[in-house]
């Protein structure tokens, strides 16, 4: 299946699973906001300090605004393969399209090493 059109940079599988983990431990010792509404807020709201979106949302244009609002707020972001694991991540028996993690809480380092290599990943796709 090819990735949804606002889906921009490829992550690796190694990455995807430092995002599920720094989700769930910022749910349990952090601040997370969970689904598109609370989590496009977060960022207009500029409180946002990772934005988590999902790929197999159906229908895309429910989160493709997302990306071109982080770009412009200068907020983190990056694409998980499953809503389902990322609803599990939260904590929640549904899959959720987006989320964002408020305050990192103990998974602070977890969210630094994700947004370094979401640096690398923009600087790599830039130049291809």
């Amino acid at each position: 299946m090819s990735k949804p059109y606002y889906v921009k940079m490829e992550v690796s599988k190694d990455l995807v699973n430092a995002v599920y983990e720094a989700v769930r431990v910022a749910k349990q010792s952090g601040k997370v906001r969970k689904g598109t509404n609370e989590t496009t807020k977060a960022v207009e709201r500029g409180i946002s300090k990772l934005v988590v979106i999902a790929e197999d949302v159906e229908p895309p244009e429910v989160v493709a605004h997302l990306p071109i609002l982080c770009e412009e707020r200068n907020a983190p972001f990056i694409f998980v393969p499953s809503k389902q694991q990322l609803g599990m991540s939260l904590g929640i028996d549904v899959g959720s399209a987006a989320a964002t993690i408020i305050d990192p809480g103990e998974a602070q380092h977890i969210v630094e090493q994700v947004v370094t290599s979401i640096g690398n990943l923009k600087g790599a796709a830039k130049k291809g």
